[in-house]
C-alpha cells in the first residue's frame, strides 16, 4: 500500500500529457503519464491509482475500449475514470463514456481548476480508503491477539481446574499467562 496517491494520465499526445501534469502540480498526487490505452492497461497491472484521466479519442485502442478493459478487471474496476476529449460536445460520446464506467466526461478546453478540484476529490477518497484499510488491518491484528490471549487464559483456567490446589498447577498456569502477556 503506497503513501502517495497516483493519477494515471492517458493521452496519445505528449503535449496534452505535459499540460495535465502541469495542471496537477501541487496536488498530493503523483502523475504517471502514458501515451496509449495498451500502455495504460500495462501500468494498471503494476500500480494502483486514485483516478484515471483518459483521452477518449486515441489511435488503435481508444479511451472507450481502454475503459471497458479497466472496468472488467477485478483489481481496477473501482478506479474512477475521468474522460477528457477534444471532440465537440456530442452527447452520444458522453453517454458512451458513462456507459463504460466513467465518473465524468470533460470536453477540451476545460477549466484547469475544475479538473484539479475533481482530481482532489478522488485523491482524498483514495487516501481515506487507504486509511480505512490500514485501520481494518490493525483491528484484525488486534482481534487475533485477543483471541490468542483468550486461548491462553482458557488453557490456564483448565490447568487450574484440573489440579485444585496443586502448587505445580498454579506455577504452570502462571507460566501460560506470562507467555500470553509477552506474546510467546
Amino acid at each position: 500500500m503506497g503513501d502517495t496517491a497516483k493519477a494515471l494520465l492517458v493521452d496519445d499526445r505528449k503535449d496534452n500529457l505535459i499540460a495535465l501534469e502541469a495542471i496537477l502540480q501541487g496536488l498530493p498526487v503523483h502523475a504517471v503519464a502514458v501515451e496509449s490505452g495498451e500502455a495504460a492497461l500495462k501500468q494498471l497491472l503494476v500500480d494502483d491509482f486514485a483516478v484515471i484521466l483518459l483521452d477518449a479519442q486515441m489511435p488503435n485502442m481508444d479511451g472507450f475500449e481502454t475503459a471497458s478493459h479497466i472496468k472488467r478487471r477485478e483489481r481496477t474496476r473501482h478506479v474512477p475514470i475521468l474522460f477528457l476529449t477534444a471532440a465537440d460536445r456530442d452527447a452520444q460520446l458522453a453517454l458512451r463514456g458513462y456507459a463504460v464506467g466513467a465518473v465524468d466526461y470533460l470536453t477540451k478546453p476545460f477549466d484547469p481548476w475544475v479538473l484539479r478540484a475533481k482530481v482532489s476529490v478522488f485523491v482524498e477518497l483514495w487516501t481515506k480508503t487507504q486509511q480505512l484499510k490500514a485501520q481494518a488491518e490493525a483491528v484484525r491484528e488486534r482481534e487475533a491477539q485477543f483471541a490468542a490471549l483468550a486461548d491462553r487464559v482458557e488453557e490456564a483456567t483448565r490447568v487450574l481446574r484440573g489440579a485444585t490446589g496443586s502448587p505445580d498447577a498454579c506455577a504452570q498456569a502462571l507460566e501460560i499467562l506470562e507467555q500470553a502477556r509477552w506474546g510467546a
